[in-house]
């Protein structure tokens, strides 16, 4: 096939380009099993293209590993080997060329472990060398100089919410606090140490928050009933609501996050918030998207070519018409009207 016919069949048929893609390459895996990985690695529509594109476009990838190439890429060729891929190649580190079981990316590039570090000068002792941590304040350091604080976190935060609510119980606080990243002891050390430098995030300015944990942390605090700890609003529309998206150094909800994206769409004009870039990074806004004849597709009720409203387990639904609705109204074992023909 051309590149041209490749790139048409990324948009219709993704899985089915990259698991032809493989097989031409990989003889000892069955098409089935290739098939397999694959639509585990693709994931949804979108993904699903743009790994088919990438590999439509070089897919001596396949047998090289090397990058620059998407994320998705080298986790495929992860997974065939994992699979008993041996025609394969494993992603390759791009400075050493070492042959990667799992994979660290700078841009477009796949590291190892050992060249995926930054090396920079260490804020402690002054030598440059590979960082190692973040200290309070965000400054490098290498792994002999770690930021140590022998202090119990959460009698840290217990007197900082005591000036607060003097009543404040300490087994709440330490709960709250475990529970706002159980898995990661360091994430909470740098959590206390946000609050130690401005305690006023606990009354109001959550909007100023370095982590998001701390939203979290307040909304289980208020949960808990501990007196004087406010929820923030959103800086920017002054609601109550969620708000762990950043923006200039703020936390803001979804809603102005939207407004603070809108462009004008490239095919109808309209300005909202872009769904998706075509090929030359131009804007698309969501309606264009759905009604892109590269994603309108055939209704299992009524049997015409439409954008997609819902899917099913059986699956698309074109928008509510009668003949979709009186569709969708039918028990699973009810006989299905027969699809007209396109």
């Amino acid at each position: 096939m051309t590149p041209a016919v490749h790139l048409d069949r990324a948009v219709a048929d993704p899985i089915g380009l990259i698991t032809d893609l493989v097989a031409d390459v990989e003889k000892e895996l069955g098409a089935e099993t290739v098939r397999t990985v694959v639509a585990a690695v693709a994931g949804g529509r979108a993904k699903s293209r743009r790994l088919a594109e990438a590999l439509a476009m070089r897919p001596a990838v396949l047998t090289d590993g090397r990058s620059p190439a998407p994320r998705a890429i080298g986790d495929l060729l992860i997974e065939l080997r994992k699979a008993g891929a041996s025609a394969i190649s494993p992603p390759v580190c791009v400075e050493c060329g070492k042959k990667l079981r799992t994979l660290q990316r700078q841009g477009q590039d796949w590291y190892c472990s050992v060249c995926g570090q930054e090396t920079t000068e260490c804020t402690a002792c002054g030598n440059v060398r590979r960082v190692g941590f973040r200290d309070r304040k965000g400054l490098p350091r290498c792994k002999m100089c770690p930021d140590h604080d022998d202090r119990d976190p959460v009698t840290v935060v217990h007197e900082l919410i005591t000036a607060i609510a003097p009543d404040a119980d300490r087994d709440v606080i330490a709960e709250a606090l475990r529970r706002t990243a159980p898995q990661r002891a360091a994430y909470r050390q740098r959590l206390v140490w946000a609050l130690e430098e401005n305690p006023r995030l606990l009354t109001g300015e959550g909007y100023l928050a370095p982590h998001r944990a701390i939203l979290r942390f307040i909304d289980l605090l208020q949960e808990a009933g501990v007196a004087g700890i406010v929820r923030p609003a959103c800086p920017r529309c002054h609601r109550v609501v969620r708000i762990d998206k950043p923006l200039d150094g703020q936390r803001v909800c979804r809603n102005c996050i939207a407004k603070s994206r809108i462009e004008e769409c490239v095919r109808c004009g309209a300005r909202r918030e872009p769904a998706i870039r075509d090929a030359q990074g131009r804007p698309l806004c969501p309606n264009c998207l759905v009604t892109d004849p590269a994603n309108i597709e055939i209704c299992i009720g009524c049997g015409r070519r439409r954008r997609v409203q819902n899917r099913t387990a059986e699956g698309p639904l074109c928008p509510p018409v009668a003949p979709c609705r009186s569709w969708s109204a039918q028990s699973a074992d009810a006989p299905r009207l027969a699809p007209t023909p396109v």
